[in-house]
């Protein structure tokens, strides 16, 4: 039998039989974070990314503000060639958000980003790409917002400046997961969404769609967005009910995916029978992952959703970040800046 409900009895058997396990590490406070986020990863960046901070943060599609004359250090491919032509001098491109930008980070921390079989887990993985960001943000004093949303609600952290801004948001992420927890742990626990600033209601549980919705209504201005989520989709034949609210946002903002995954959700490991839990439902059953009937099985859904998420995103026109558990965020994030670089 390839898949079977999981029993009482057999759970408790099992666990019995399981070595203790080692004592969770305590989590690090946001000021520990982001000291240990600009120590081992912004010193990696500089030099590099700070050095062209527009080729981290925009892409291809910018507005044009102005036409201005050369001045040494500009790059070559912004020349403007018809005004060059007709002045006599050389003249470059600027685009608007050179001057000031705000971006906004749609971080999901459900149940399903608790998850993780190598350096950290999924959503860990998430808050280290977004305090990063935030401390490149505040470097440079632009604006930055955030909006967090796990099965416990939704948590808003509206624009700011500076490296405070940067603790405050990973603060608000951190009080969002412990609500997680608690709720993932006593799903009959009631809590209420958290919103900062005038912000409109949102629902109890909170979701990507949802938190999409809530940011289309907020933005007046071309903004930066970066969406972060393992982007999972329980459903192959349909594309995501997020899907049609990342178009529109595309079409207007600057979006970039950053998907976190973790290597166990691609390739099954051969590790006997084993008891899998669904991180949303609760549901647990048990699979055998050395029966070749199961590994073929998961391997055609791995697939599949991975080629409904390629065609999700490439239909939103947006670029994508992914970022493994498995790596440290240094390597991914210089190949994304020279890939957008390379575009414009």
């Amino acid at each position: 039998m390839l898949f079977r409900k999981s029993s009482k009895n057999k759970i408790e058997v099992t666990l019995e039989a399981e070595p203790r396990q080692a004592m969770p590490k305590q989590r690090e406070l946001p000021a520990e974070l982001l000291r240990k986020l600009e120590f081992r990863v912004l010193k990696r960046l500089d030099g590099f990314l700070f050095g062209d901070y527009t080729g981290f943060f925009y892409g291809p599609s910018l507005d044009l503000a102005e036409v201005r004359e050369y001045q040494p250090g500009d790059e070559v491919r912004r020349i403007d060639w018809n005004v060059t032509a007709r002045t006599g001098k050389i003249h470059i491109r600027q685009y608007r958000e050179e001057k000031e930008v705000t971006v906004w980070l749609v971080v999901d921390l459900s149940a399903s980003m608790r998850f993780g079989t190598r350096r950290m887990l999924k959503q860990e993985e998430a808050l280290e790409f977004v305090g990063t960001t935030a401390a490149i943000v505040a470097r440079h004093g632009d604006k930055v917002g955030v909006i967090g949303f796990s099965e416990a609600g939704m948590r808003v952290v509206p624009p700011g400046t500076g490296r405070q801004q940067a603790l405050r948001i990973l603060h608000e992420l951190y009080g969002l997961m412990t609500l997680q927890n608690v709720t993932t742990t006593n799903p009959m626990a009631h809590t209420k969404p958290h919103l900062h600033g005038n912000q409109p209601s949102a629902a109890a549980h909170g979701s990507l769609e949802q938190a999409l919705e809530h940011i289309a209504k907020t933005l007046k201005r071309r903004a930066l967005l970066f969406v972060v989520s393992d982007f999972l989709n329980p459903n192959l034949e349909q594309e995501p009910p997020w899907a049609q609210g990342l178009r529109r946002l595309a079409y207007r903002h600057d979006v970039v995916a950053v998907r976190i995954f973790d290597p166990a959700e691609k390739e099954l490991p051969k590790a006997g029978e084993l008891r899998m839990r669904d991180p949303e439902s609760g549901e647990e059953i048990w699979i055998d992952t050395g029966d070749p009937r199961v590994r073929r099985a998961h391997a055609a859904l791995v697939q599949a959703r991975e080629a409904m998420l390629a065609r999700t995103l490439r239909a939103a026109q947006v670029d994508v970040l992914s970022l493994s558990t498995a790596q440290e965020i240094v390597e991914p994030l210089l190949k994304f800046t020279l890939r957008r670089r390379g575009r414009r």
